[in-house]
């Protein structure tokens, strides 16, 4: 995602001038015009760039594959926003959520307590945030699980997988993984992450 606008887009978009204490995280309901997939990062509008082909494939396949194997009392959300407080209201790629969080029709974000698990696929604009500010907010605000996954030398995913620490609110590595995910917390799941390169992963 970026927040910085070219020449060309500036003619024909007009950005949000920001309250003196920044927006807060319903403004982003009510905003009019926002481009899809707009975050809240510390009262500071983020935009989504373009999507690249390994971030969408790798995307796709992690939501299919949680979709099969998470259990019942489980969900999984794609690009779907969480308001961790007033200022903060990201938009992890990947989330496994409880079947049962208040998802109504009309929600347009989660609780932190409804996500069992963030994940943040990295582009090259978005590195420094997913990488540092997001999971330490995540973590903050209470989120179990964070995985994060970057793009190899070979070009397929790898995975860190971090879990919470619940008294420092922060997280620990579990481990880095590559070619395949095999973990048995949120629940027991195994991925072959060479798959990225299928069509379809189910």
């Amino acid at each position: 995602m970026s927040a910085a606008p070219d020449d060309e887009v500036t003619e024909h978009y007009h950005y949000p001038v920001p309250p003196p204490q920044g927006w807060v995280a319903e403004d982003l309901d009510r905003l009019p015009d926002l481009p899809r997939h707009t975050e809240l990062i510390d009262g500071g509008l983020i935009f989504m760039s373009p999507q690249t082909r390994f971030h969408m494939r790798t995307m796709r396949l992690l939501e299919n594959s949680l979709l099969d194997q998470a259990p019942d009392e489980l969900d999984v959300f794609r690009e779907f926003s969480v308001k961790l407080d007033s200022r903060n209201r990201p938009e992890p790629d990947v989330l496994v959520v409880s079947s049962d969080a208040d998802t109504g029709p009309k929600e347009t974000c989660l609780r932190p307590e409804d996500v069992l698990l963030a994940v943040e696929v990295v582009s090259e604009e978005s590195a420094v945030r997913d990488r540092d500010v997001k999971p330490r907010k995540y973590a903050a605000a209470g989120v179990l699980h964070f995985w994060r996954v970057e793009q190899g030398a070979d070009g397929l995913p790898v995975v860190y997988v971090y879990e919470l620490d619940p008294t420092l609110r922060a997280y620990t590595a579990t481990g880095i993984y590559h070619n395949t995910l095999k973990v048995d917390v949120p629940f027991s799941f195994d991925i072959d992450l060479t798959a990225i390169h299928r069509r379809r992963t189910r």
